[in-house]
């Protein structure tokens, strides 16, 4: 059962969040043929000032992209 937790720095209404996370559901499911209902999205906003120290709670060996790749 995969979850997907996506940080981002503020500035989106709800309903652009919940479209987000729907695509990113759908792309799992599609991706790992995996039903739906075993596929969660959370998404968080993280104020700017406060980035570079929520990235640095990622260890290198988990952070499969990193920003600025």
């Amino acid at each position: 059962m995969p979850h997907v937790a996506i940080t981002m720095i503020p500035g989106r209404d709800d309903a652009a969040k919940r479209a987000l996370a729907l695509k990113a559901q759908e792309f799992l499911v599609k991706e790992l043929g995996i039903d739906p209902q075993f596929v969660s999205v959370s998404i968080e906003d993280i104020p700017m000032e406060d980035w570079q120290k929520s990235m640095e709670q990622f260890p290198d060996d988990i952070l499969y992209v990193k920003p600025g790749m």
